[in-house]
């Protein structure tokens, strides 16, 4: 090698180990627990007319996407789990309905009538449907959260007597408590224990440090659509449990991955039952998925339905015939008797419960067990290292489950229904088997498209966003700061347009935020440090800093 050739290799190494500034920027930003991933905004006082562009975290849930945001989401969850579990009083009673949203819900329910009567009369309900429409814009804007009064969304309810095989449950006369038990030890003294479970899917074939021992043997199938509806398998457990129970149960639950891949649940609940009984509703939950067969395969390959604009809809390719629409598929199989569900799903015989005390060091390690894995994807490999070869062999098996998500339906609009004949739900232009872009078809989500984390509403009688902006308000009231937090009309948020020169660079926001970051924590400590001299905490310095 001559002299020449030397240097050029030594001056590409120093180029390859070269570092831009954003990546530096975002590694210091991490460490100093500051969002990498900001997104700016200008934020307008109405009162001055004073304007200026803030960073707002993107509040990312997953450590891949933004570590900060993933930790501090974490954190606030965990405060959630842990003031909601062993409450000894009711939560608190939701605020009386302001003369706006009573009015709103009024205007719903006239809405709701003459579409009714339109329907009854045979009158396009087109431009009505999309008056209410606006209106559950505006009942959501004002405040109020879950299902709206009205349609039902024309569900279908194929049968509600128990199946045979699923044993029936004993039911309570409720009680209109959201408090478990207590007892009365030998000294007096008076406990109100909660409850841990952990329940997860039944076996598919037999593994070994998460790998199938015989891949050709595993029921991948069944693995699939077990994972695709363990969201609703979950649901009627937790109708069962309230039924037994005869007390409104609260809940704060996560769902995680075991190693061979099938996700399991987590649960924290508000009061106990006896094993025995829960074993018992475990035993007698199922959930029947009643959709159309996908037992024969009608188009694949080449050989694809194609869309019509003349019908709007999609027609066989070589006869032109129609494809069934996904409510006349629906109505074939409300037709048919002997019909069978697609699927049944049912929780394995695996099963463990553990009575939890409030304050015990077990019911704090439980607090962070449920949410560990919140931070991470269904698909990341959280087992230990075993090796290169059982690595591969992991890989090897998410790939098969993978691929047996492929083609499987995951909700009535998924684009697989045309390999099997059937019209998606709201089907349009461009759709094609194997191609749908639902989240439960992603290799990180491994056929669970539901959430990660279920509260029940009265679990602490707060939203997640509540907990957050009191943590915030802590910080802030903490170090004197005013932000016009208490004026929610004060201030007009706009997004900031890419490339704003007013923003600035990406590298420039993180390091304007890093630095706030460190300004405001040398802040804390200073006053921690005025508390523990003057032999207090009066501060509640002692709580973790995630603002």
């Amino acid at each position: 090698m001559t002299l020449g050739e030397e240097v050029g290799r030594e001056l590409r190494a120093v180029r390859g180990a070269r570092l831009l500034t954003r990546e530096v920027a975002e590694q210091v930003a991490i460490t100093n627990g500051v969002c990498i991933r900001p997104i700016p905004y200008r934020r307008v006082d109405s009162l001055t007319g004073v304007a200026e562009v803030v960073s707002v975290p993107c509040g990312a849930t997953l450590e891949s996407k933004c570590p900060p945001c993933a930790k501090r989401g974490r954190q606030v969850r965990r405060a959630q789990c842990r003031e909601g579990w062993h409450l000894e009083a009711e939560p608190v009673a939701p605020a009386e309905a302001s003369e706006h949203q009573r009015s709103l819900i009024e205007a719903r329910a006239h809405l709701e009538l003459q579409r009714d009567e339109a329907v009854h009369a045979g009158v396009d309900t087109a431009e009505l449907d999309a008056v209410i429409d606006a209106v559950d814009r505006e009942i959501q804007a004002a405040g109020m959260v879950g299902a709206v009064a009205g349609r039902s969304g024309g569900g279908r309810v194929r049968s509600t007597r128990r199946r045979q095989d699923a044993p029936d449950l004993p039911r309570r006369l409720r009680c209109d408590t959201t408090l478990g038990r207590t007892f009365t030890g030998s000294d007096g003294k008076v406990f109100r224990p909660s409850m841990f479970v952990t329940l997860t899917l039944p076996s598919y074939g037999r593994v070994r440090d998460g790998v199938p021992v015989d891949p050709g043997g595993y029921d991948y199938r069944r693995a699939a659509r077990d994972a695709l509806h363990f969201s609703k398998l979950i649901d009627r457990f937790v109708q069962n449990l309230r039924r037994v129970a005869g007390f409104d149960v609260q809940y704060f639950a996560s769902v995680e991955p075991q190693r061979r891949l099938a996700p399991h649940l987590h649960i924290a609940i508000r009061g106990t039952l006896p094993r025995a009984e829960l074993r018992q509703i475990v035993a007698a939950t199922y959930h029947q998925v009643w959709w159309p067969a996908v037992d024969e395969v009608r188009f694949e390959g080449d050989r694809l339905p194609v869309w019509s604009a003349e019908i709007g809809g999609y027609v066989d390719s070589d006869t032109g015939e129609v494809l069934p629409t996904w409510d006349e598929a629906l109505d074939r199989l409300d037709a048919d008797q002997e019909a069978d569900p697609l699927h049944v799903v049912r929780f394995g015989v695996q099963f463990d419960a553990q009575g939890v005390l409030v304050g015990s060091r077990d019911a704090d390690q439980r607090v962070r067990y449920l949410t560990k894995y919140l931070t991470k994807s269904l698909g990341e490999d959280l087992g230990d290292d075993a090796g290169p070869r059982a690595n591969a062999g992991r890989r090897a098996h998410a790939a098969r489950l993978v691929e047996a998500l492929r083609f499987e339906p995951c909700s009535p609009g998924c684009a697989n229904w045309l390999r099997y004949g059937v019209q998606p739900k709201g089907a349009k232009s461009g759709m094609v088997p194997g191609r749908c872009r639902s989240k439960a078809h992603r290799a990180e989500h491994l056929g669970y498209a539901g959430r990660r984390v279920l509260v029940s509403r009265k679990w602490s009688g707060r939203t997640m966003g509540e907990h957050k902006r009191d943590r915030r308000a802590w910080v802030l009231e903490a170090l004197g700061l005013d932000e016009g937090a208490a004026d929610s009309c004060r201030f007009v948020w706009l997004r900031v347009a890419a490339g704003d020169p007013e923003a600035g660079s990406a590298a420039l926001r993180l390091l304007r935020e890093v630095a706030r970051k460190q300004r405001w924590r040398a802040e804390l400590e200073r006053l921690r440090a005025r508390a523990d001299a003057a032999g207090g905490d009066g501060l509640g310095l002692g709580v973790r800093v995630c603002a």
